[in-house]
């Protein structure tokens, strides 16, 4: 492509944004009028403003801009910078100050939710000394960028790697998390040779919000399941250029990863996931049930199978379960109370082990806590996050025999984490459960986030897990 076609593209692009969102800067705010919190505004910069790395993604969608729209796709992939409005931060602010709170748990532990005193300290935190534009300014330093897919606009960070040679990595979140957990290991993975690695370790890395998350649209048809954003998720590496791609996911993502796996499209060379299905039948069937435990477990599996079985029966998902049911009714207490929201979110095996910022050594900090839950009541995202599990109601994430893992022929590389409230897979379960693995490893610490509690250690797994794969 020549500089002046580049030119010309870089402008149409650009120039799309801006007339996609004048309805946004000018037109009335229903959210705002209303008193709730607004949706970001979409900052379109200059085409002179866009970093030369960053070109290229504009670029790769030259011929298909030209192209008119076509049903619920525009393909144009349009440059995005996050700018919540002063007035959402100071109304989040005003009502978490003015939080109606219950009276206090009557037990000494967290068995009937986040304790009150402790989450009583950390809204005063949020309320009066927390700084959301920090957190903002950590989503900015990186590139982002929009298109729809499946009518939905799909928010994304594209980072490149320096070095040639990168392979192109997309990394799908989970709930309760978002886009903010991975943000720590942009850095070790695109330029590995700063961070104790080599050149051939290197990525591309995208990470999108799953759709009705953050800055993701929130669809307005049902359907939006693992398998759906699994395919939305390879339109978008294709968009973008990639002919040949990795893919990694935990949680949801890990339900994301899996369905890709199986669908194995074109391009797609191996997934890593730190939460894998590997439940044999007779081992999942009895946690669904509460038949006695199969026979014939391994110590390991023996241990595995009853610490599930004892984080469930004391209410582990108990979270799941009600945004499986009913999102829509969970969504208006949560979207109206962002320390309600806070206590719901809390009650997640993520945080089984956080100690609400008291331990300023522990990661997530306070502060990046507080950065994600921010995100989720900023963007107004609660209820159509929450329709994730509703969307997936039949999926159980856990089971070998769910997840049809035995079907899946492209390459798979599993981590276990040893903090990981919710389970932690044994390597046996997981061989026959995927006889396509790769790579097993058990880490030496990380949790349920792996790349928000320990990026440089998660960075580390990916280089290992995908070393083979080109």
């Amino acid at each position: 492509m020549g500089d002046n076609q580049l030119s010309r593209t870089k402008f149409l692009l650009v120039g799309t944004a801006f007339l996609g969102v004048t309805g946004m800067f000018f037109g009335a705010n229903p959210l705002q009028a209303a008193g709730g919190p607004e949706r970001p505004l979409l900052e379109v910069p200059s085409p002179a403003a866009v970093p030369d790395a960053n070109r290229i993604t504009l670029a790769m969608t030259a011929a298909a801009a030209a192209a008119p729209r076509s049903g619920d796709d525009d393909v144009v992939v349009r440059p995005y910078r996050v700018r919540i409005s002063e007035h959402a931060i100071s109304d989040m602010r005003g009502r978490l100050r003015h939080t109606r709170w219950p009276d206090k748990e009557t037990v000494d532990d967290r068995s009937q939710g986040a304790p009150l005193a402790s989450l009583q300290a950390l809204v005063r935190y949020w309320a009066t000394e927390y700084d959301w534009r920090r957190g903002e300014a950590k989503l900015n330093a990186f590139p982002q960028f929009v298109t729809r897919i499946d009518g939905v606009d799909i928010h994304f960070f594209h980072v490149r790697s320096r070095h040639p040679s990168a392979r192109a990595l997309i990394i799908t979140h989970g709930w309760p998390g978002s886009v903010f957990e991975q943000l720590k290991v942009i850095e070790p993975l695109t330029n590995p040779t700063a961070h104790g690695g080599n050149a051939a370790d290197a990525f591309d890395v995208i990470i999108p919000s799953l759709p009705g998350y953050g800055f993701s649209s929130r669809p307005t048809d049902t359907g939006w399941d693992v398998e759906r954003i699994g395919r939305a998720w390879d339109v978008l590496m294709k968009r973008l250029g990639y002919d040949r791609y990795l893919a990694q996911g935990g949680d949801w993502g890990a339900g994301v990863v899996e369905a890709m796996a199986r669908q194995a499209p074109r391009g797609l060379l191996a997934i890593h996931t730190n939460l894998p299905a590997v439940f044999p039948p007779e081992a999942a069937s009895a946690i669904g049930t509460g038949a006695p435990e199969p026979p014939g477990m391994t110590p390991k599996e023996q241990a595995e199978f009853r610490a599930l079985r004892s984080f469930l029966k004391g209410g582990g998902w108990a979270y799941l379960t009600m945004m499986s049911a009913r999102p829509q009714a969970l969504g208006y207490g949560l979207t109206d109370s962002p320390a309600g929201l806070a206590g719901f979110m809390l009650v997640h095996g993520g945080f089984g082990k956080w100690l609400y910022g008291e331990d300023p050594n522990q990661t997530p900090t306070r502060d990046e806590v507080l950065d994600n839950f921010s995100l989720h009541w900023l963007t107004n995202t609660v209820a159509s996050g929450a329709r994730l599990y509703w969307e997936n109601r039949e999926q159980n994430l856990i089971s070998a025999e769910a997840q049809r893992t035995r079907s899946i022929k492209i390459p798979v590389a599993i981590t276990a984490f040893p903090g990981d409230d919710l389970f932690r897979a044994p390597e046996t379960w997981a061989r026959q459960a995927f006889p396509s693995l790769i790579y097993f490893n058990q880490a030496e610490r990380g949790g349920h986030f792996p790349a928000w509690e320990e990026p440089q250690l998660f960075a580390q797994e990916l280089w290992a897990a995908f070393k083979t794969v080109r």
